[in-house]
């Protein structure tokens, strides 16, 4: 069977499939003719796909006959079973495939932070390059714990959501190139790890951590989700496998979409606990409890419910048609 010649004998043939399917009203012919016209392309998508695999002419096909079919089978799954299943099923298990790649993220934030701090530390003089000693005994005495109440409740949680959702979205956006990740990474353990230095410096080395612990558990492990993601993509493109490369990144890339959508929604919680219990005169234990409840939520969420999903077969990915098609066609 020769493709193009094929492509050119029906190619009229698919388009007016396409035209029924998306017709509101059809006549009792037109239902005979669209029925007629879904079993034909149906045989030849087969034969195409058995002689070519997957080709612009057989995704071009693929998608009226997805949009036939939606017509022979009436109205789609109810919401709530398609969102009962997403949240699950699939964005559980999207999270738990990235697990090692988070933990790598996490692990090297947290040699880099460290390293930076300890430098400083034995390093004296390196606090004169941050700013002058008043600017630092300034915000180590007052800036570093003052910053959490400059804004109102509501304000400062959307703040920090913007603040970090824009992060994340960086590092799952970008991690293609390879670079990205890395540079964000270093950049906020860098950043982690002077604050440190200088609250420590100045003695207050308990409030970086008293302060950081309730929201931080949560939120930068979100960054080390959507960190690890990135990197996942950009192996997706390195070692693809027995796929090519436009493939596995097309495969990878349909549940690194659902991993996006997974650290927003943890990322907002997050944001929830640094502008509504952060700042609150409470003790410590009980502020610092609810950040641990919330990180462990998440672990529950993404580890237990998440690996539960992964064995019983799900992939995390969208479904292909939902994902859209591989190729780009004209028609």
């Amino acid at each position: 069977m020769d493709l193009e010649a094929l492509t050119t004998a029906r190619s009229a043939d698919w388009q007016r499939l396409g035209a029924l399917a998306r017709r509101r009203n059809l006549t009792g012919a037109e239902i005979d003719e669209l029925i007629t016209r879904y079993q034909d392309s149906s045989t030849e998508l087969s034969a195409l796909r058995t002689s070519y695999g997957e080709t612009r002419e057989g995704e071009f096909l693929s998608v009226q006959l997805s949009r036939a079919r939606g017509r022979f089978t009436g109205a789609g799954r109810n919401i709530l079973v398609v969102l009962g299943a997403f949240f699950t099923m699939a964005l559980p298990a999207a999270l738990y495939r990235v697990r090692w790649w988070t933990l790598g993220a996490a692990l090297f934030t947290i040699a880099v932070a460290a390293l930076s701090y300890w430098w400083i530390v034995a390093n004296p003089e390196i606090l004169g390059f941050l700013g002058s000693e008043a600017a630092l005994e300034q915000y180590a005495e007052e800036d570093f714990v003052g910053y959490y109440s400059e804004f109102s409740e509501s304000s400062f949680a959307a703040r920090v959501f913007t603040n970090n959702a824009w992060i994340a979205a960086q590092c799952i956006a970008f991690g293609i190139t390879g670079l990205w990740v890395p540079v964000v990474l270093v950049q906020n353990a860098l950043g982690l790890g002077q604050s440190a230095a200088v609250l420590g410096a100045h003695g207050h080395l308990d409030v970086f951590f008293l302060w950081i612990a309730p929201h931080g558990l949560l939120e930068l492990t979100m960054v080390f989700v959507a960190a690890g993601a990135g990197l996942r993509i950009f192996w997706a493109w390195v070692a693809p496998g027995a796929k090519t490369r436009m493939q596995s990144l097309a495969d990878d890339g349909r549940a690194l979409i659902v991993v996006a959508i997974g650290t927003t929604i943890f990322l907002f919680i997050s944001g929830l606990v640094e502008g509504f219990v952060t700042r609150q005169d409470w003790p410590w234990p009980i502020k610092i409890g609810i950040g641990a409840a919330a990180l462990g939520l998440y672990l529950v969420y993404a580890l237990w419910l998440g690996g539960r999903a992964v064995r019983a077969g799900e992939t995390g990915a969208l479904e292909k048609f939902d994902g859209g098609a591989q190729r780009v066609y004209a028609g």
